[in-house]
């Protein structure tokens, strides 16, 4: 299990620390601390408990008027605050030492406007996280895409941490053509996360997309998952709970077994952070999550 990771989210959780983490786990992804306090907790941990620490930007909460950097904005002001938000962001954090630093892409999504994601209640923050593909062409995107990749590579090398990327909702800029794959090629040092919660839902709203034959397509690249399942029926049901071997697809639930079927072909060791509510479980039921993903990476 040293390649598992729980998150904290908000603050340092010293009661899920101790009730989530395992002494032979990888670390702690940390990610929108409120305080001060939660960050030094974090420092603290890491120095005592020689803990592991994974960034999913921003470490701290309220430093720009959205969670997310979006640096594949329309506007050009917008693109350069999220360029300094994102290097404030990383000079700050370089007092924790952080092993990777993980930011979500595209960003604002490009989103499909054949696809219901309202309706089908994808989640954005705000009106700003998105926009459609009829406004922006795939030339631009990738001229700003490659701008984004450029820098956040050299910024890993300056600062000495992995740089990964984390997809949102794929646009068909990348799912039908290999420009990701050029890219990650180009900027080798820039690793891919991929979201098994985020890939079910499209996969499950939008019939262009094939989240299995996609995974299939970049699984050579893809350094972390996140984990959790979720329910898509009517609406969404059960968000962010742990994935679960009695979950079954046929009513809904991700195919958990399937996703990992995909990912064992690649050869190599994820970091698999449990990004789930381990609150609406008990703890036989925790411990019955970590020992099933446990079996199925190391098939």
């Amino acid at each position: 299990m040293d390649n598992f990771l729980i998150g904290h989210h908000n603050c340092f959780d010293e009661d899920k620390q101790a009730r989530d983490y395992r002494d032979s786990f990888w670390g702690v992804e940390a990610c929108l601390m409120k305080s001060e306090e939660d960050v030094q907790l974090l420092r603290k941990y890491k120095t005592e408990k020689n803990l592991n620490i994974g960034i999913h930007f921003p470490l701290r909460a309220g430093q720009w008027n959205h969670r997310d950097p979006q640096y594949l904005s329309n506007c050009n002001e917008i693109r350069n605050q999220s360029y300094n938000y994102m290097s404030a962001e990383i000079e700050y954090a370089k007092q924790i030492d952080p092993n990777y630093i993980l930011l979500h892409y595209p960003k604002p999504v490009i989103l499909d406007e054949r696809v219901d994601w309202h309706g089908r209640q994808w989640r954005f923050g705000d009106e700003s996280e998105y926009f459609f593909e009829s406004e922006c062409d795939i030339d631009t995107f990738r001229k700003r895409s490659e701008d984004f990749f450029e820098w956040f590579s050299l910024k890993a090398t300056e600062n000495n941490f992995i740089p990964v990327i984390e997809l949102d909702a794929i646009p068909t800029y990348i799912y039908e053509t290999d420009m990701l794959i050029q890219l990650l090629e180009k900027y080798p040092n820039i690793r891919l996360c991929m979201d098994i919660g985020r890939l079910h839902l499209q996969h499950m709203i939008d019939e262009n997309f094939n989240s299995f034959k996609f995974l299939e397509s970049v699984v050579h690249y893809v350094s972390e998952i996140h984990l959790w399942n979720i329910q898509v029926a009517d609406k969404l049901y059960n968000s962010h709970h742990p994935a679960l071997p009695t979950l079954e697809p046929s009513k809904g639930w991700a195919d958990i077994e399937k996703y990992f079927a995909i990912l064992s072909k690649a050869n190599t060791k994820h970091k698999i952070l449990f990004e789930h509510r381990s609150d609406v479980i008990s703890d036989s039921e925790l411990e019955e999550c970590y020992e099933w993903i446990f079996s199925m990476c190391n098939k």
